[in-house]
């Protein structure tokens, strides 16, 4: 990094530590590198500071290396399941976990390289400099080093949090990092919370050949239609995941055996025990040691920069984007909002920060996506909603499949009939959000969904039996009947 770090800011078109630059980004992330790209394409001389491995969360050891990993663990589980048609028999194992691993690596690496190191030099306005940065009076101080700007982006992301569990500092748990790491598989895993990150990671190492178990609070993915959560539950514990909800957490220690979980479930006192514990209860933004505080720039209670829709911080002439705000943590939309932070920072804060149509993604399988409001959440907003599920069974692509795992809901308001929010449960859940996406952003009409054409023996299809489903049975049509 440091190599790579001299070259860029040696470059004769960039200007250097101690000159001045139109805009400064901390952080070389998603982000950052999209506030930074967006700058220099508006003619900006901008800082690029970054402060460990180059790329940030996503690309190093958050959704490049999960996703990899979670589709060699369905590869495994297809083979194995493939008696779903008749006259079929397969069978897969891991015959060598190293070579697995190192695959990952090797396309973490390329990406990495590829869509982070190999863009700078085609950016001369862009100086990459490396080192921890600090807020401080007209500009940024780098290691000692001051770069003079009036306008600053934060893109720092987050880094992974531990749950208030008593004695939580004193086992050696694992975060999503390490577990994506581990060079051999332990025979029992505890994942503890049920958010995607657990979700996604307790079945990829289920099927890996791990015996697992998922422990949560309330419920698996809470955020989520209570319909879409249960059914979830219900299909990873037909997948031998134990799932243990509605805990309350007493203690956690080290054993003979292994890690010991002492909570209350269903009013009794148990211990769950195994070899190793992964902690997915949350990430807490990187806010320590830039100077925030100090500057002017306010926090939130959940430790985030607190921003305006335009990505305004509470000191003049300083933005922050992405997971450091403490909201909307995807990737696409750290990029999305760095974007507007620094269009807003060069060229007077016109742009607004919109996220009612973010679609979101759970990468379990069946696959949970969703955008817009939920059912509760909607009611909670003032909304007098009417709601539409269908199950999977009524969609021909999945009967097609052998595989009716999942459903379809709907909501939508009673007074304008628009589409408020859609959630999918089903192995093809992600591509197919799409589509409810375009809806909820374009105010469309439940009736507009039913009108529309759809291809025949596709999962998005079951958007469209959905909408009809508000005031037909759809068990009573025919195929592609309108």
């Amino acid at each position: 990094m440091t190599d790579l770090a001299s070259d860029c800011c040696d470059s004769d078109t960039n200007k250097k530590i101690n000159g001045h630059y139109d805009l400064a980004v901390i952080g070389a992330g998603s982000a950052g590198f999209s506030a930074a790209i967006t700058a220099a394409e508006e003619g900006a001389q901008v800082a690029l500071i970054g402060y460990g491995t180059i790329g940030g969360t996503c690309v190093n050891v958050g959704c490049v290396p999960s996703k990899a990993m979670i589709r060699a663990a369905e590869a495994l589980h297809h083979a194995n399941t493939a008696t779903r048609f008749a006259g079929i028999k397969a069978e897969a194992n891991i015959e060598n976990w190293q070579a697995l691993i190192a695959q990952k690596d090797d396309l973490v690496t390329q990406l990495r390289q590829a869509k982070y190191s190999d863009l700078l030099p085609s950016y001369n306005n862009v100086s990459y400099i490396e080192g921890a940065a600090q807020l401080t009076y007209g500009g940024v101080s780098v290691d000692g080093n001051f770069i003079k700007t009036d306008r600053v982006i934060v893109a720092t992301g987050t880094s992974p949090m531990a749950p208030s569990i008593s004695g939580i500092d004193n086992v050696p748990y694992l975060t999503s990092t390490e577990a994506l790491e581990l060079e051999k598989l332990p025979k029992s895993l505890l994942v503890i919370g049920g958010g995607y990150i657990g979700c996604e990671l307790v079945q990829m190492f289920g099927r890996s050949g791990v015996d697992v178990t998922i422990v949560c609070r309330s419920r698996l993915l809470p955020e989520a239609e209570p319909e879409i959560s249960s059914a979830l539950t219900g299909y990873l514990r037909d997948e031998g995941i134990a799932v243990r909800d509605g805990l309350d957490y007493h203690s956690i220690r080290s054993t003979d055996e292994g890690i010991a979980l002492d909570v209350s479930e269903r009013g009794q006192n148990v211990t769950i025990l195994a070899e190793l514990v992964l902690v997915t209860t949350g990430r807490r933004p990187n806010t320590n040691g830039l100077g925030l505080e100090e500057s002017g720039v306010a926090l939130l209670p959940n430790g985030g920069i607190k921003v305006d829709e335009r990505m305004r911080t509470t000191r003049p002439g300083v933005y922050a984007a992405g997971d450091v705000t403490g909201r909307d943590q995807f990737v696409y939309m750290a990029a999305y909002g760095a974007k507007l932070a620094a269009k807003n920072a060069m060229n007077g804060d016109d742009l607004i920060y919109d996220n009612s149509a973010m679609p979101w993604v759970v990468f379990t399988d069946p696959q949970v996506a969703g955008v817009g409001l939920s059912e509760a959440v909607a009611k909670e907003k003032g909304f007098e909603v009417k709601t539409s599920t269908i199950t999977l069974d009524h969609v021909p692509r999945a009967l097609a499949a052998r595989d009716t795992r999942g459903l379809i809901k709907l909501v939508a308001d009673v007074k304008t009939n628009k589409l408020l929010g859609a959630q999918i449960l089903a192995p093809e859940g992600a591509d197919s959000i799409q589509t409810a996406v375009l809806a909820v952003k374009h105010s469309l009409t439940i009736q507009d969904l039913a009108d529309t054409i759809f291809p025949y023996l596709t999962t998005v299809e079951g958007l469209k039996l959905a909408a009809q489903t508000f005031d037909k049975d759809v068990s009573k049509l025919s195929c592609c009947a309108g």
